[in-house]
């Protein structure tokens, strides 16, 4: 009895065992993870608004992206909401308004801000706020804002420790500028362009 032989041109099929999907899966993790590392060091990255310092233009509980590539290649300006370092606690990130920038002039005087001899116009802040004066900026003293460092305040002025208290922060400090909000769902969206502060 002969032996027939059948012939396909279609290359035989491999066998693709558990393990085989077992490590696609995991390669894939790893390649998801590490994108996922890149974009947190150096694109982009997730913070959640502790406390009432910003109200009522960011709140308790709101989340938020920070962009962290705007100032690798421009400076901070004023009007830019930052998160940064706490200069008194690393452990801690803090979110304020950059109002003054280096060489500026800054004071605070009849419960108002002053910027280069000029009352600051604050267009983010209801009317009836009052600015106190702090352990560092004191009441009428006028302040020169050193190279490479940033006054940052609070718009919810009597709620918040700031620059008024512990003075400036540096450039190396400021971990970015807000971009987004993505919590709560109300007010999801890209944050406005920032006041600019002339």
């Amino acid at each position: 009895m002969e032996d027939y032989l059948k012939y396909s041109s279609e290359p035989p099929k491999s066998q693709t065992t558990m393990k085989d999907h077992v490590v696609d899966f995991f390669q894939t993790l790893v390649v998801f993870a590490a994108i996922g590392t890149a974009i947190y060091w150096i694109i982009a990255q997730p913070h959640k608004v502790s406390g009432s310092s910003m109200f009522p233009n960011f709140k308790n509980n709101d989340y938020i992206i920070t962009d962290k590539v705007s100032y690798k290649i421009g400076d901070p300006q004023r009007g830019d909401i930052v998160v940064f370092k706490n200069p008194k606690d690393e452990t801690v990130d803090f979110i304020k308004r950059i109002l003054a920038v280096p060489g500026d002039k800054i004071k605070v005087a009849d419960g108002k801000i002053y910027l280069n001899g000029s009352e600051l116009n604050e267009p983010y802040l209801a009317n009836t706020i009052v600015t106190n004066p702090g352990a560092f900026l004191k009441d009428g003293q006028e302040v020169t804002v050193n190279d490479g460092h940033y006054i940052t305040i609070g718009d919810n002025r009597p709620a918040s420790s700031d620059s008024r208290e512990w003075g400036f922060i540096t450039r190396a400090e400021i971990i970015g500028k807000v971009f987004f909000r993505y919590w709560p769902a109300d007010v999801i969206g890209l944050y406005p362009a920032a006041y600019r502060i002339e």
